[in-house]
């Protein structure tokens, strides 16, 4: 039986279970709280069927992944009329640089967009909506996100984690009759979580919902904060903590989602926030006082509301992938008009060499941050285990979109930081480049950081090995069971381990095309076999304390998602050469890509033995201990002293 054979075998008899594997005995009670509820909160292992998690195990999966899935003729007429009637509309009747600057979305454009039917894109048929795939969904916002940042959140903040997503999954027929009927007809909804000291740890959660004596309904008080469309909302989806429960002797705190009407009493939006980029969004503090929610609205059920959470965001997250490609793809527009346009030294600034440089990594990453936008939106309408694959999607493509807009920056130059309306008033192309970037910064922050996408993607790596060693490591476990766990580790890895060894070294891809893209797969089937071995040997030396090296852990995720991004690329490409003729040379772009991808491949390999992180980090102690305020003399302090 080949290891990986093994492998699925004991992750698909591995039952989900409540015992912690991971031990919490030397940690501080706030994070040893936080690690149990979002221990708790995690689904069953099914990394057997996901072609990114396989990659951390040293496998290269291609025929997990091609050929690439395509939308069916019907399904894609449905997208191509409504992303073209969309596009006209917004077009002639939303001007995205008044929005910014009036904080403003217009009533007659939501109404607009409203008579479209994309307020109920994803509400099934059946309750009045169009019922769209994720693929059209994603194509739409798309569209919108590359013409108004603002619209696009406005439209997605409703429906990737508003209401309708959490409803349409987890909601008895009861809630969805009641209020998917009153969404499609066009009332927005938004997501309660976040508050003023709980970010991504839900253990410092403090909006309480108390069942009443009579268990008819519960009381609510608390404060949410960045709650968007928050303020213009008329249906929220809020994360409270309701009592806590026993289990085998520890009380365990309950996070439990609940459906709640903004004019029900005691429910008040107290401020408006105001941010860089996204002007046009309604975003604000929401309040919460003594307010009655029926029983009947709790979603799914009480103490399921972090794992609710934590599924719809593994879909939610979809649209900022699409969003990122939809921008992105107006940055290339861009880049390649002025790269024509604008002459200096003789030649125009996209025939020098760092103009070219610039404008293939524009052009190169775009195309990938659209194959995995596709692939995952494919593989969501599949009803695939996409926890991986989404989160790599949304830290790849946020990241990758605030290169690109950087670089596009770049290359206008002082007319791309000058705004887009003072261009229009002294008669050049009002191309909205600082609008754009103001727009685009957040996106490596919303739905879940960068650096948390990182330690998110480093758990759901480490839990095949976590898994099989569970008996070892579970605190109690009688001897006996110790010593056959371990018998059984042991020959597991004793064929596992060297097979990755000679893996790096022949690394062989037999089962994908012979074409000029057949390099790219041996290399990411040579750096799949070099990660797994990376991460085993980082876990055989930190232990447990490896959750605390941040920066080796990112290093390893992005080499995992920047593989799973150049086979998602290769697998584009050989389908669009093949179906599309107007996109005969894609493999060409995805080359590039490829390219660009092993390069920062082996510069994070080559990061995994600098020895400055010690040094940083006592560096960065010290400054916080006090002892380099001399550095900060000579300046006016704009913030009080702490």
């Amino acid at each position: 039986m080949s290891p990986e054979t093994l492998l699925e075998q004991k992750l698909k008899q591995a039952a989900p279970s409540e015992e912690l594997i991971i031990d919490t005995s030397d940690m501080n009670e706030g994070q040893a709280a936080a690690m149990e509820i979002a221990e708790l909160a995690r689904d069953e292992v099914t990394h057997r069927d996901s072609f990114a998690g396989r990659l951390f195990m040293g496998s290269f999966a291609p025929s997990l992944i091609a050929p690439f899935p395509r939308q069916s003729e019907k399904d894609r007429a449905c997208g191509d009329e409504i992303v073209s009637r969309v596009s006209d509309f917004l077009a002639q009747h939303l001007d995205a640089d008044a929005v910014d600057e009036s904080r403003t979305i217009p009533q007659e454009v939501i109404e607009g967009l409203r008579d479209l039917g994309v307020f109920r894109m994803k509400i099934p048929t059946s309750y009045g909506g169009l019922g769209f795939s994720q693929v059209n969904y994603n194509r739409v916002l798309q569209a919108i996100a590359s013409h108004c940042g603002s619209t696009a959140v406005l439209v997605s903040a409703h429906q990737s984690i508003g209401v309708p997503q959490p409803l349409k999954m987890f909601g008895t027929p009861q809630q969805k009759q009641k209020y998917l009927p009153r969404i499609s007809k066009g009332e927005l909804t938004a997501f309660a979580l976040t508050e003023p000291e709980v970010g991504s740890d839900p253990a410092k959660m403090t909006t309480t919902a108390e069942l009443s004596e009579d268990g008819t309904y519960y009381l609510l008080n608390g404060v949410k904060q960045w709650t968007t469309n928050g303020p213009i909302a008329s249906l929220l989806v809020v994360m409270a903590q309701t009592a806590p429960k026993i289990h085998r002797g520890k009380e365990r705190k309950q996070i439990t989602a609940f459906i709640v009407e903004t004019d029900w009493a005691g429910v008040k939006n107290t401020h408006r926030c105001d941010f860089m980029g996204l002007r046009g969004i309604q975003n604000g503090i929401i309040t919460f006082t003594n307010v009655k929610v029926p029983l009947e609205n709790v979603i799914w059920g009480e103490g399921l509301g972090l794992k609710l959470a934590l599924k719809t965001l593994n879909t939610g997250r979809l649209t900022l992938p699409a969003a990122c490609a939809g921008m992105s793809k107006q940055c290339l527009i861009i880049a390649r008009q002025w790269g024509r346009q604008r002459e200096q030294w003789g030649l125009p600034i996209g025939k020098h060499e760092a103009g070219r440089d610039k404008i293939a990594y524009i052009a190169a990453t775009t195309f990938a941050m659209e194959a995995v936008t596709w692939l995952t939106s494919h593989w969501a309408d599949e009803n695939r285990d996409i926890r991986i694959e989404a989160a790599m999607a949304k830290l790849f493509c946020s990241e990758a979109a605030w290169k690109i807009v950087d670089l596009t920056m770049q290359i206008r130059g002082g007319r791309g930081y000058e705004r887009a309306q003072s261009l229009r008033e002294r008669g050049e192309t009002p191309y909205p480049v600082e609008r754009m970037m103001r727009d685009c910064r957040i996106n490596t922050i919303i739905e879940g950081t960068s650096d948390i996408m990182r330690l998110f993607l480093a758990r759901e790596a480490l839990d095949p090995h976590l898994q099989m060693a569970a008996d070892l490591l579970r605190r109690g476990t009688p001897l006996g069971k110790k010593f056959r766990a371990f018998i059984r580790l042991t020959g597991f890895y004793a064929k596992w381990y060297p097979r990755q060894v000679f893996g790096k070294m022949f690394a062989r891809s037999a089962d994908t095309p012979h074409d000029t893209l057949a390099g790219h797969d041996r290399f990411v089937a040579c750096c799949a076999h070099r990660l797994s071995i990376s991460l085993f040997h980082a876990m055989a030396r930190h232990q447990q304390k490896l959750e605390r090296k941040q920066i080796l852990l990112g290093h390893l995720m992005d080499i995992g998602t920047e593989l799973f991004v150049m086979a998602a690329t290769c697998a584009y490409a050989r389908s669009l050469a093949e179906h599309d003729a107007d996109a005969s040379n894609a493999m060409q772009i995805a080359d590039v890509f490829c390219e660009q991808s092993s390069c920062r491949i082996e510069e994070h390999f080559r990061a995994l033995k600098c020895k400055s992180v010690k040094a940083s980090n006592k560096l960065a102690g010290d400054v916080l201990k006090g002892d380099f305020t001399w550095m900060e003399e000579g300046i006016i302090e704009m913030t009080p002293a702490a």
